[in-house]
């Protein structure tokens, strides 16, 4: 029996966007599903639970982020926000809302491609179980709040200790600095980014082999941080 193809959901309301993009997934090995408003994928998502959605902001029934927010409420799989806004916070209200990565029309149907790769495989290497996330020579485990590189405890400060656990349960995705802030600091301080810009550095001096040139804590210019697996 055949391996099922791993199945994506795009939402748009773009006729020619369905017309380019369907055949190129097909080929790529993917199983293509299509709705032209925000009502129609939220039922998507919910009768097929897709293993990736590509989401539209601009739908003619609703925001593309209403769709994103009330997806959020029982559908856990990659969503990659498909958009012509172009504007920072559109992309940061995106990211804070759940997406997992955030694609700029015009676009090259390679470059979308290999973000819908990159999704599924950094969901896929998600850890199921309670044990230690395991990322390159660093093991962050979370159930003890202990971290290790290369085997030896590494010591950090609370507030090092809480950023870098928020990145590790959503390791692979985008976070936001304003929710980082918000999470560590409190609300008052979600637009202090100096505070996490230093903490940053601090995680990389400690966590890095290079810290000039990171490997485990890519910086998003201008959104937020991401944990790669």
């Amino acid at each position: 029996m055949a391996a099922l193809r791993p199945q994506v959901l795009v939402i748009d309301d773009e006729p020619q966007i369905h017309r380019f993009l369907s055949p190129a997934l097909d080929a790529a090995g993917y199983d293509t599903k299509r709705a032209d408003s925000g009502q129609e994928g939220l039922r998507g998502i919910a009768l097929w639970s897709p293993d990736a959605v590509v989401l539209d902001l601009g739908l003619p029934d609703m925001d593309g982020k209403d769709v994103l927010a009330r997806a959020r409420e029982f559908y856990k799989g990659p969503v990659i926000v498909l958009s012509a806004r172009d504007r920072e916070a559109e992309k940061i209200a995106a990211l804070d809302l759940g997406a997992n990565d955030y694609v700029e029309k015009p676009f090259g149907v390679g470059e979308l491609l290999a973000r819908v790769r990159a999704t599924l495989r950094q969901t896929s290497a998600r850890p199921t179980t309670s044990g230690p996330i395991k990322i390159g020579d660093v093991s962050i485990d979370l159930e003890h709040r202990r971290v290790e590189r290369a085997g030896v405890a590494v010591r950090l400060t609370p507030k090092e200790y809480e950023v870098l656990a928020h990145l590790a349960r959503d390791a692979g995705k985008v976070i936001g600095h304003a929710a980082l802030l918000t999470a560590v600091w409190g609300a008052a301080h979600k637009d202090d980014t100096q505070y996490l810009r230093v903490l940053i550095g601090q995680l990389r001096q400690k966590l890095e082999a290079n810290p000039a040139h990171p490997q485990l804590i890519e910086t998003e210019p201008g959104v937020g941080y991401r944990l790669k697996t």
